[in-house]
């Protein structure tokens, strides 16, 4: 009965993606919609990112839209933060995110809070991403997942992928976000 009314009975192979790809494809995906979005940080550029997230990107958007910066994250995520408030849409990446910790003051006090602050006149759309949580032979000190802490910090959106599927459809959906 299924074949004469021209169901199939089986399913085409689905295709797998790595987290890594489906970030990587998230990235392009964006960079190419909207000019606005940029990449910035410590070896995003040339070397594709420490995790191989940002592969090809500088080769096909260059220097002005995914941008190396030096090891200061306090520094580099002020910049991001500066950015958003002009209305571009950086993705201010961290080598893991225990690097953020280094640059809380801009993650909460600038973009987080900025928004309530100004009576909602001033949006920080930005994404903060990174590796989060345990991994193997990172120790202790790169190894914390920071989540929960994060998501108790008003004007903060959090998320946390479970598949490749999730980590491409929240980071697109983070840099289309006017919030942090």
């Amino acid at each position: 009965l299924q074949q004469r009314r021209g169901f199939r009975l089986s399913a085409p192979a689905a295709i797998q993606v790595t987290v890594r790809d489906a970030l990587n494809q998230a990235l392009d995906e964006e960079l190419e919609r909207d000019e606005r979005v940029f990449l910035l940080g410590e070896e995003v550029a040339q070397y594709d990112g420490a995790y191989k997230i940002s592969r090809g990107l500088w080769k096909k958007y260059g220097d002005k839209r995914v941008i190396d910066t030096p090891i200061s994250e306090m520094g580099f995520a002020g910049i991001a933060v500066g950015a958003a408030m002009v209305w571009l849409r950086p993705v201010c990446e961290f080598m893991t995110f225990n690097f953020s910790m280094q640059a809380i003051d801009q993650v909460i006090n600038s973009a987080a809070k900025t928004c309530y602050m100004s009576a909602g006149s001033i949006a920080v759309p930005i994404v903060f991403r990174g590796p989060n949580g345990a991994s193997a032979g990172v120790a202790a000190q790169h190894s914390q997942c920071f989540a929960a802490w994060y998501g108790h910090c008003p004007g903060l959106k959090v998320v946390s992928p479970w598949s490749s599927e999730d980590a491409k459809g929240l980071l697109k959906a983070s840099i289309r976000d006017d919030n942090p």
